[in-house]
């Protein structure tokens, strides 16, 4: 009784406050700046669509519109999963139904999200072939990619030190950075991609960022910078309203503003497809279903990654040796 009671009070106040906001006004673009996005230029039966999916939801919360509209116009999508979502304690608790999950109960929990990942991407028409599980550890993708890039990571969730998910791209693989950018290039090597979406800077949870990171890291080293199309999960109370408002544009988070966002539009069928995609996520549903409803929107936002800023030139001085400084 006691454990239903929690859940129970955990539940109410997800439905009031999903559990990534933060106590702040609520932060988007104005809305008459929605007719002023430029529209995202149409998908072709030439592209090659890769999702980068930190965690199982995220393709069919940033993406589903996008992924179905591809494979209606005869592209290529595949979807490659950083991590399968092992580290979120309070859909455990729901899951496991127990207050106290162990790294066994974590480690089922992430075999459930990717069970439900790769349903997810079915309903939306993406072939097993195309499904990527790369398994490294959630909540951990900024520490391999800066203090653990080498030596090894051992996830405080699962108490793993190595990729232990079936079907992945390497499996028993240890976590560190440098196997995790080895596996990312081997599915982009292998998929070929023209056109990657990844987590932008500016989103507010770290493994979005550093996966983001990671992609622009890899595509700049390959020059494919211009493939790169960033898109936003996790910012303060957006979007807002919650729930499900399908007819409502999705509209740049304020902390995004200055990325060159473009509007993707979305028909009633895009929209059905998208929510029955977010619906196959069920474990996610239960603990933050007002969120993940709110992107089911007329549209879908994506910017290009900014041009690097060019190296500035030294001056003649400055160059010159022997030279004051």
């Amino acid at each position: 009784m006691a454990f239903a009671l929690l859940m129970a009070a955990l539940l109410a106040a997800g439905a009031a406050r999903p559990i990534d906001s933060a106590a702040s006004p609520p932060v988007a673009a104005p809305v008459s700046s929605a007719a002023a996005l430029p529209l995202m230029p149409p998908v072709t039966s030439r592209d090659r669509i890769l999702v980068v999916a930190p965690h199982p939801d995220d393709e069919s919360l940033c993406c589903a519109g996008l992924i179905q509209q591809g494979l209606a116009a005869g592209a290529t999508v595949g979807i490659v999963w950083i991590t399968a979502g092992d580290g979120f304690e309070l859909d455990a608790l729901l899951v496991e139904h127990t207050l106290s999950p162990d790294s066994a109960a974590m480690q089922r929990l992430g075999r459930q999200r990717l069970r439900e990942a790769r349903s997810a991407a079915g309903v939306l028409g993406v072939p097993y072939a195309a499904q990527f599980v790369l398994g490294y550890p959630d909540r951990g993708i900024e520490a391999l990619m800066s203090s653990y890039f080498v030596r090894p990571y051992r996830s405080r969730y699962t108490a793993n030190t190595h990729v232990r998910y079936a079907g992945a791209v390497s499996p028993e693989a240890s976590y560190t950075g440098a196997n995790l950018k080895h596996d990312l290039t081997a599915v982009l090597d292998k998929f070929a991609p023209t056109l990657v979406f990844a987590a932008a800077p500016q989103d507010l949870h770290p493994d979005h960022r550093a996966s983001g990171e990671l992609v622009l890291r890899i595509l700049t080293e390959r020059g494919q910078l211009t493939a790169l199309r960033y898109w936003v999960i996790h910012e303060h109370q957006w979007p807002r309203p919650y729930g499900l408002n399908p007819g409502l544009p999705l509209l740049p988070p304020l902390a995004a503003a200055a990325l060159d966002w473009h509007s993707l539009p979305l028909s009633a069928a895009d929209r059905t497809g998208k929510l029955a995609a977010l619906s196959a996520h069920e474990s996610q549903l239960r603990v933050m279903a007002p969120l993940m409803k709110a992107f089911v929107r007329a549209n879908e936002i994506f910017a290009p990654a900014p041009e690097p800023a060019p190296a500035s030139s030294p001056s003649p001085t400055a160059a010159r040796p022997g030279a004051p400084h």
